[in-house]
C-alpha cells in the first residue's frame, strides 16, 4: 500500500505543475506589452538586491527580458526604474523615454508593507501596453483570502491556477524588498533619460516577437509555478494615487503607433520561435519545458501541444480588423525585426556631458547569446540604417 501512495504522490508532483502551466499559458495580446514579459520581470525583481541592480539587469541584452521598441526606431528602449513612496507603499515604475519630450509607462510594482510586517506585491502592466487589469503576483496560499476587491463587472475568461501548498513566498524576505524598507534606504530614481544613458549600455535591434515568445516559452513552467496572473487589486486605491498623483506617463507617440497597428509588424516570423526556444534551453538546461516546443496556428497564434489538459480561453483586449497603416510584410531573411519607415527621428548617438547626476556604477561586460531570431546568427556589427532611423551607438566614456 505504501509504495502505491508514494507512486501517486510522485505522479502528482510531476503532473500538477504542467496542469498549472496549461491553465495559465497566455496567447499574445496583440499589444506592445507582448515584448516585455512581466513574469520574467517579476522573477528578476525577486532575485535583485537593489533597484539600481534591477534596472541594470532589466536592460541587459543577455537577460533577454527587454524587447521593447515603443518609438519604432529599430533600437531597444532603455527602461528607467524609479521609486515613488507614499507612507508604507512603494510605487516602483518602469518607464521608457520615447522622445525628448515624451515618456511612456510600461508597468508598475505596487509594494505594500502590512501592519504585521508582511509585504504584498503586484506588478501591473500599463493599460496602453497590456490592456486593462493585467496583473502578475506571486503564488501564495493566501492569495485568495476574502476582502480583496476585484475589478467591478469584470470576469476573466481563463481559470486562475490553483496555488499548491509548497508554493509559498514570503515577499518580505526578498532582498530588494528588505532593501527598500530599510531606514537608511535612499529613494532610487533612475538618473538616465532620453539621449543620456549609462556608459556600459548600448541599444540593440529588437527580435521578432515569436523568437522572444519561444525563448520565454521554455521558462513558462517555472514562471507559472511561482507567479500567476490575476484581475484582483490587493490595494484598490493604487490607481488614484498613481494616475492621479502625476506619476504615470502616457505618450502620444505610443498611442498613435498602436492605433495605426505599427506594433503588429513585430509578429512576422513564427519560424523564429524554435530558435528562441533552443537558445533558452541551452542557457537554462534545467527548466521543465523540454517535453514540448512552441507551435502556432496559421494565424501565428500559440497553440498548446503538450499534455492533453483542457486549455481555457485567454483574456486579452479585443482587436478589430486590419488597422490603417498595417501593410502585409513579405517574408524576410535575417534575425531581427524589420525597420519601420514611419519611425520618429532616432536618438542622437552621443550623450551630453553629465552634470552632478549620480550614475550607477558600470558593470563588467557579459557575453551575449549568439543566436537571435531566425536561423542565421546575428553579427555583432551595428545594423544598417532603415528608413529614417539611425542606429545608436554607445557613446565614448
Amino acid at each position: 500500500m505504501k509504495p502505491t501512495v508514494f507512486l501517486i504522490a510522485v505522479l502528482l508532483s510531476v503532473v500538477l505543475p504542467y496542469k498549472i502551466f496549461a491553465q495559465q499559458e497566455q496567447e499574445k495580446l496583440d499589444l506592445p506589452g507582448d515584448n516585455l514579459n512581466l513574469y520574467a520581470a517579476l522573477k528578476l525583481f525577486q532575485e535583485s538586491e537593489t533597484l539600481e541592480g534591477f534596472e541594470k539587469a532589466l536592460n541587459d541584452e543577455s537577460s533577454q527580458i527587454n524587447n521593447l521598441d515603443l518609438n519604432g526606431d529599430d533600437n531597444i528602449d532603455y527602461i528607467e526604474v524609479s521609486d515613488h513612496i507614499e507612507e508604507d507603499i512603494h510605487y516602483i515604475s518602469l518607464k521608457v523615454a520615447v522622445s525628448e519630450n515624451e515618456s511612456q509607462d510600461v508597468a508598475v510594482f505596487i509594494v505594500r508593507k502590512m501592519g504585521d510586517g508582511q509585504v504584498e506585491i503586484q506588478l501591473v502592466g500599463d493599460e496602453e501596453l497590456y490592456g486593462p487589469d493585467y496583473i502578475i503576483e506571486p503564488n501564495s496560499e493566501t492569495a485568495n483570502d476574502p476582502g480583496q476587491t476585484p475589478n467591478p463587472g469584470y470576469k476573466p475568461s481563463y481559470r486562475q491556477a490553483v496555488p499548491q501548498p509548497d508554493v509559498i513566498y514570503q515577499v518580505a524576505a526578498w532582498p530588494v524588498v528588505r532593501f527598500i524598507f530599510m531606514p537608511t534606504y535612499v529613494v532610487w530614481r533612475s538618473p538616465w533619460r532620453w539621449n543620456y544613458y549609462p556608459p556600459y549600455w548600448h541599444p540593440w535591434r529588437p527580435s521578432f516577437w515569436h523568437y522572444y515568445y519561444g525563448y520565454h516559452y521554455n521558462l513558462n513552467p517555472y514562471y507559472f509555478h511561482r507567479y500567476r496572473r490575476t484581475v484582483v487589486y490587493r490595494y484598490p486605491p493604487w490607481r488614484q494615487h498613481y494616475y492621479g498623483g502625476g506619476i504615470r506617463s502616457r505618450s502620444v507617440i505610443v498611442v498613435t503607433r498602436k492605433q495605426r497597428g505599427d506594433y503588429r509588424n513585430t509578429y512576422s516570423k513564427p519560424s523564429s520561435a524554435r530558435a528562441g526556444y533552443n537558445v533558452s534551453r541551452e542557457k537554462h538546461p534545467n527548466t521543465s519545458g523540454a517535453y514540448r516546443r512552441p507551435s502556432f496556428d496559421q494565424n501565428g497564434r500559440p497553440v498548446t501541444n503538450g499534455p492533453s489538459y483542457s486549455r481555457p480561453g485567454t483574456t486579452r483586449p479585443a482587436t478589430s480588423g486590419p488597422r490603417p497603416g498595417n501593410s502585409t510584410s513579405p517574408s524576410r531573411p535575417g534575425t531581427s525585426r524589420p525597420g519601420n519607415t514611419n519611425s520618429p527621428p532616432s536618438r542622437p548617438a552621443t550623450r551630453p556631458g553629465s552634470g552632478n547626476t549620480s550614475r550607477p556604477a558600470a558593470r563588467p561586460s557579459e557575453s551575449r547569446p549568439a543566436a537571435r531570431p531566425g536561423s542565421n546568427s546575428r553579427e555583432s556589427t551595428p545594423r544598417p540604417a532603415n528608413g529614417n532611423s539611425t542606429p545608436r551607438e554607445r557613446a565614448p566614456r
